[in-house]
């Protein structure tokens, strides 16, 4: 048998992988995520559209949100990361425009 001490690390150490591995998914899925938005970037650039564009902004958080409730994530938070991610998208944009 096992002692708890041994147990609780073997434990810890799997969680650990498990996060590390969700880390690597995440900043995959971020790099996609900037591909395609520096696509769109180049878009509006080529067609003089501006930057941000407010209503899918706020279209957007709100699906977040509801994401982040079917998901057992603070909502707040969720919208957070997505202004973070929004105001990166929309700097961008900008430096492609001038």
């Amino acid at each position: 048998m096992t002692d708890p001490v041994t147990r609780a690390a073997e434990v810890l150490k799997e969680h650990r992988a498990s996060i590390d591995r969700l880390d690597a998914i995440l900043v995959y899925t971020l790099g996609e995520r900037f591909k395609h938005t520096q696509a769109v970037g180049k878009l509006k650039a080529e067609h003089d559209l501006p930057p941000s564009d407010p209503n899918r902004e706020a279209a957007q958080i709100e699906r977040l949100e509801d994401l982040a409730k079917e998901a057992d994530l603070d909502p707040e938070f969720a919208k957070k990361f997505l202004n973070f991610i929004i105001a990166e998208v929309i700097q961008h944009h900008k430096l492609q425009q001038s």
